[in-house]
This record gives structure tokens, C-alpha cells and sequence, in this order.
């Protein structure tokens, strides 16, 4: 009550999102800009805190996603005049580091994996195994640049060129919002943007951390020993609280796991 009461001082606040888990649109547990818009807007209006501390756990995932989950963070700071921290766990990696360079700061683990500023496309190609079958592909379209990597026909060397010009262009985005975020602080290291990945006080040599340190023991070196912390995080579905999962949630959590093994999760 006493945030109320005229002339008496409160404690310091601190807004606390918790950011775990792949990034990608449409796909329940995951992170998006819809799915974190109402959770965000909270965190940076409710009770008017101190600052914002993010809590990243993310292999990465959409890097549109990333860019407006950023951006929204971005926003919401300059609008309300609230910092921004940002705290790595296990991994803040391609689009997980894209979110993090959002914040004013970035503090990491000694073993937080930061990085990973590049683009990657996976698939698969199956044109061996349906032949095998006897089945046959039949694709019609109105224009020849339709068809993209169709994955039951022959990867062709102009699909491939196609898109890694579409990937370059995407690493290019990514490049340019760590520069305007990190600016000064990034060392001139060739392997900077190479899609590499640094350790806990490697990532903060390099410039993509500003510290090692946790969220609690930063916070109230910050803001003094008697900060208080509000703590927001998505719900999780409700049959996945009780153990259930759909078909649909079962497979988004099989890729999830692939994307934290990626870096040894």
C-alpha cells in the first residue's frame, strides 16, 4: 500500500519477463509477438517499475519474430522511460541473442552460450525415396520462380542461389540491429558476425555482453537490497500442465529439443 500513500517512498520495482523457448509464429509455447504483446505491456506499465529484466533462455527460431519481439521491447522503453537488462541462461543464441542486444545491458552465466549471429535453413529432400515408391510428383505453376526447394524434386543450383541471397539478406538485418544496439562495445573480431558462438566472459570480451552476473545480486546492486521483483511468464497450455500433450505440441516440442541440441542442450 505504500506505492499509495503520499510522501512515503516505495521500494524499487523490477518487472521480470521470463523468455523461454524456441521462437517461431502460431505454435502454442512458443515465443512471439503476439503471444508476449499483453505479457510485455504489463511488465512495462503495471505499477510504473524501475526496469525491465528479461530472463533469455533461446536457441533462436523466426528471425521476423525476433525482430518484432525486439522491437516491441525497444518501444515499450522509450515510451515509458524503463530500462532494460537482459539476463542469459543456458543459451541466448541467433534469434534469443537478437532479443537480448533489445536491452540496455546484457549480463550472462559464465556458461551462457551468447551469439550465433547468422541465418540458417534446414529441410529435407525426399525425390529418392517417393520414386522408390512409384509415386509420382506433379507441381503446376504461374511463374517460374514459384516453386521454391520443392523438397519431393532435385535441389536445382538457381533454387539454391535464390536462397542464400534471401538469406543473406536476413543476416544482413541481423548484423545491422546488433551494430545500432552494441555499437561501440563490439570488439573488431572477424568471427564477430560468422555465426560463432562465445562463453560466459568470452561473449563480454567480444562485446556481447556488458558483465557476468544474475538477475537478483545485479538488481539490487542497481537499485539497493530492498528492490522488489514482479515476475511475468507465459502460461503454458493446459493439458501440457498436467502432462498431456496434443500431436501438434508433442512435434513442436521434438523441434524445440532439436534446437537447443544444436548448441549441446
Amino acid at each position: 500500500m505504500k506505492r499509495f500513500i503520499p510522501f512515503v517512498k516505495s521500494a524499487p520495482r523490477v518487472s521480470v519477463v521470463r523468455l523461454h523457448g524456441t521462437i517461431a509464429a502460431g505454435t502454442r509455447g512458443t515465443l512471439s509477438d503476439a503471444s508476449l504483446r499483453s505479457l510485455l505491456e504489463k511488465a512495462f506499465r503495471k505499477g510504473k517499475p524501475d526496469a525491465v529484466a528479461l530472463e533469455i533462455n533461446s536457441p533462436g527460431g523466426s528471425p521476423v519474430q525476433s525482430s518484432l519481439i525486439g522491437a516491441r521491447i525497444r518501444r515499450l522503453s522509450e515510451e515509458t522511460g524503463v530500462p532494460v537488462y537482459a539476463f542469459t541462461e543456458d543459451v541466448a543464441a541467433s534469434g534469443g541473442y537478437w532479443i537480448a542486444s533489445a536491452a540496455d545491458e546484457v549480463f550472462a552465466d559464465p556458461s551462457s552460450i551468447l551469439g550465433s549471429i547468422g541465418v540458417v535453413s534446414s529441410g529435407f529432400g525426399a525425390q529418392v525415396f517417393i520414386q522408390r515408391q512409384g509415386i509420382e510428383r506433379r507441381i503446376h505453376t504461374a511463374g517460374k520462380s514459384k516453386s521454391l526447394l520443392d523438397p519431393f524434386r532435385p535441389e536445382s543450383e538457381e533454387d539454391v542461389a535464390r536462397l542464400g541471397r534471401m538469406l543473406g539478406q536476413i543476416h544482413e538485418s541481423f548484423i545491422a540491429h546488433v551494430k545500432t544496439r552494441r555499437g561501440g562495445r563490439l570488439a573488431d573480431d572477424p568471427d564477430l558476425f560468422t555465426g560463432e558462438i562465445w562463453i560466459g566472459q568470452h561473449a563480454v570480451d567480444v562485446g556481447l555482453a556488458d558483465g557476468i552476473g544474475h538477475l537478483a545480486p545485479v538488481m539490487k546492486e542497481r537499485f539497493g537490497d530492498k528492490v522488489t521483483f514482479r515476475r511475468y511468464e507465459q502460461r503454458r497450455p493446459l493439458l501440457s500442465r498436467f502432462g498431456a500433450k496434443l500431436a501438434g505440441d508433442a512435434l513442436g516440442a521434438f523441434e524445440e529439443r532439436a534446437e537447443f541440441a544444436r548448441f549441446g542442450l
